[in-house]
């Protein structure tokens, strides 16, 4: 018992190192331009202790408010399963709740062994039975979460300029000849650099990352305290609420509209809820309070304690107080402190796109998960970039921290206004609280949020309107695909064959079979998909194998890898036709075809045995029967994989001549053997596992001949087909819909990735359908 505990302390000791390079970077940077940007505006004319003081208390209580309390006290309890953030918050909802708007959902869904996905058979209360008898409530649902999702880019897009370019300012201080535009123009330069090593590079030096937000804190609370000994030791007594009320009482509206600076000293709490699923509530809390907070504090302090006898420093207040021989390498510090926080804050917003882009609000992109020098850590290639090119514009247009904190507060305050809302639902309808302490929470938090809001609003002509506006385009792009995204879905749906005419057809569907498996790419979990009927009417062969793959999303962060595949069969056994359904959480990471391919048959022919033994869990749907394969004991017994013990150009002919048995014409044959000879590298690697049989006794032989004819399939191949649908407004229906459909959407389809590449899919083995439908 005693060495369970000291192993549990030293996991909860080792996650509090990590997470104070990968979460806190942002948090702790924030002294470098908090008081600037809060005496930016006619403040710095009350040359007053009392101001002084009054703004650190505002700074101290705003610190504990919202970043300790809200934070650390409360918000981190409402995680999904361990994950957290704005998508965490939905998905958590969605679960208790029938909120979501997600496509495909099925009742062996609420199934899954998640500890979110129960509760759904409480009595619904007011407000729940509201949102979920009306669509346009959980459409205005989830456009408050795309708005939440679009700050968090749009944070995305101020945090690494504000942090590099007010790192860079002391330059300004200590060496009077460098010019403002060589310190725009080096913080570029070090931009540039920081988005080109996102996915080159920074896998090399994350060992770094903790030293140096150590070193950094370490470093600024060290001048904290100097600084309070060395200026105004009485700056301890700010630390009552009484300085707060007496700082609005000098100021009044001035002190009112500062507010705006300094509520930025909470930018980056929202990432100890963001990046919770990579640590742990109760690293993060002890991280922040026994670390974190306390550095801050200390820091604030003596930049008030300084600010009291020099408040002529403001502009450059964090540099001004530094004491000369400790300068330079404090000024390195901070440097190096600036990249790494912006590394995390680029890797955060990347990250909520990828879980956007899982339940269907965003355009297809390539997500590339990176090597595991961080929990799920990924890198989407366009992404990256425009946030780069975005980034330089937002600090050569600005070219001033001032006006890109005020960009930078608009858009936290925003989105924790909206972490908020979230948050207070959860405790309702997720947790079954009380309304009573769900409006307690949304007023003790939300009305400080709000006060802190309506300050940021009065600097929107002073840079805050360009969050605005690329948050306006954001939700745009997201809401328009969402739309667009459903109704293509909706005549899938519409669409889809009926079993009758499949049925019709006979075992051998009216065509030739061919050696081989052929999956068939589908968004629908029921029917058969309309663009089946291509090979059946047009085409005169189709492969020997046919399954349906329908790839979706389900609202929990992950799906174990035991309940993923969902297989089941379309038909008589003699047709060969076998659905396939992989059950992904937003967090999940996607595998490549290689073990798809091998996953995929284990399962099938896993499922095969399991009907013929009259086991496994059954789905209503109405093609039959739905087993999860995996939860099987026997999973893996089936087949036996091998690997060949001669990877080489042996192991890729004898391969080809199994292939090439299957084709009776000498053209086949001899189309095929180029075909082979051609891609025999990328064939041979794709190939190089083959399943046999075991010698099993089977009562029906014509189970034994079925997972036969499965393995022959898998040595002759894989071919991927994907339907590639087109859909346009029905000439009828009003101006917003056809632009939606007719102009954004089609402008959005065209320039995405392709389906091909968003799921992995190689090309040499992918055939595209195209569809046309009027929606």
């Amino acid at each position: 018992m005693v060495e369970t505990r000291d192993r549990r302390k030293d996991k909860v000791l080792v996650l509090v190192y990590q997470s104070l390079g990968l979460v806190f970077g942002d948090l702790s940077i924030s002294p470098l331009y908090v008081y600037k940007s809060t005496f930016a505006g006619k403040l710095r004319h009350y040359q007053s202790e009392d101001v002084v003081f009054g703004a650190f208390s505002m700074i101290f209580w705003t610190l504990s408010l919202l970043s300790l309390f809200k934070y650390v006290v409360f918000v981190l309890s409402a995680n999904d399963n361990g994950e957290g953030g704005i998508i965490a918050l939905y998905s958590l909802l969605c679960q208790k709740t029938k909120f979501c708007l997600l496509p495909n959902l099925q009742a062996s869904d609420e199934e899954l062994s998640n500890p979110g996905c129960s509760n759904r058979n409480v009595p619904p209360s007011f407000l729940r039975r509201i949102i979920e008898k009306h669509k346009v409530a959980k459409n205005c649902l989830l456009l408050l979460v795309l708005l939440g999702a679009c700050m968090v880019i749009s944070i995305g897009i101020f945090a690494p300029a504000i942090s590099i370019l007010s790192s860079i300012e002391g330059l300004k201080f200590q060496t009077k000849d460098v010019h403002n535009n060589s310190v725009v123009l080096i913080a570029c330069v070090l931009l540039v650099l920081l988005f080109f090593l996102q996915h080159r590079g920074f896998h090399k030096v994350a060992f770094l990352f903790t030293p140096i937000i150590i070193l950094w804190l370490v470093s600024i609370t060290a001048v904290g305290i100097y600084n309070i000994f060395r200026w105004n030791p009485r700056v301890y007594q700010a630390l009552s609420p009484y300085y707060v009320y007496n700082f609005f009482k000098v100021t009044g509206k001035d002190g009112w509209i500062s507010l705006g600076g300094i509520m930025l000293c909470i930018s980056g709490s929202e990432a100890m809820f963001t990046d919770l699923g990579h640590f742990s509530a109760t690293s993060i809390r002890v991280a922040f309070s026994c670390i974190i907070y306390p550095c801050l504090v200390l820091q604030y302090m003596g930049q008030a304690a300084f600010l009291s006898k020099n408040l002529s420093a403001a502009p450059l207040s964090f540099y001004a107080s530094i004491p000369d021989p400790f300068f330079w390498p404090i000024f390195g510090v901070a440097t190096l402190a600036g990249i790494v926080a912006s590394q995390a804050v680029i890797s955060t917003t990347l990250m909520i796109i990828k879980e956007c882009d899982a339940f269907g609000c965003f355009p297809r992109i390539k997500i590339v998960h990176t090597r595991r020098w961080l929990p799920g850590q990924v890198y989407i290639p366009e992404i990256n970039w425009i946030l780069m090119v975005l980034s330089l514009l937002v600090t050569l247009g600005f070219r001033n921290t001032n006006h890109i904190g005020n960009a930078y507060g608009i858009a936290y305050m925003t989105m924790t206004i909206v972490t908020t809302c979230l948050a207070s639902l959860v405790i309702n309808l997720a947790w079954q609280k009380s309304v009573v302490l769900s409006l307690l929470f949304s007023v003790l938090f939300g009305s400080v949020e709000i006060i802190y809001f309506s300050s940021s609003c009065m600097r929107i002509p002073k840079g805050g309107w360009v969050p605005l506006l690329f948050s306006a385009i954001f939700l745009f792009i997201m809401y328009v695909w969402y739309y667009g995204s459903w109704k293509k879905y909706s005549q899938d749906l519409h669409n889809k064959l009926s079993m009758r005419w499949i049925l019709t057809l006979g075992p051998s569907l009216g065509i030739i079979k061919v050696p081989g498996i052929g999956l068939i790419y589908t968004e629908l979990a029921t029917g058969v998909p309309a663009t089946f009927t291509h090979f059946l009417t047009t085409l005169p062969a189709f492969y020997q194998v046919v399954v349906f793959v329908c790839i979706k999303t389900v609202p929990v962060s992950h799906v174990s890898h035991k309940e993923r595949f969902l297989i089941g069969r379309i038909g008589p056994k003699s047709y060969r036709l076998y659905r396939c359904i992989i059950r992904n959480g937003y967090k999940d990471i996607c595998k490549n075809e290689e073990e798809f391919e091998s996953e995929l048959v284990m399962s099938i022919a896993e499922f095969i045995q399991m009907e013929a033994e009259g086991t496994g869990a059954v789905d209503g749907s109405v093609d039959g029967r739905m087993a999860v394969v995996r939860t099987s004991e026997k999973f893996g017994t089936r087949l036996v994989v091998s690997t060949p013990s001669s990877p080489g150009v042996s192991n890729s002919i004898n391969q080809t001549s199994v292939i090439l048995s299957g084709y009776k014409s000498p053209t086949l044959q001899k189309l095929q053997a180029s075909y082979e000879q051609e891609y025999s590298p990328q064939l041979t690697f794709r190939r190089g596992l083959r399943f046999e049989l075991l010698n099993t006794k089977y009562k029906d032989p014509r189970v034994k001949e079925e997972l036969l004819e499965l393995v022959e399939a898998k040595r002759a191949g894989v071919t991927y087909v994907i339907g590639h649908s087109h859909i346009k407004a029905r000439s009828n229906s009003s101006f917003l819909h056809q632009f939606a459909i007719n102009i954004a959407y089609s402008f959005l389809r065209k320039n995405c990735r392709s389906p091909a590449v968003a799921l992995n899919i190689p090309h040499i083995c992918l055939i595209e359908v195209g569809m046309n439908y009027c929606v």
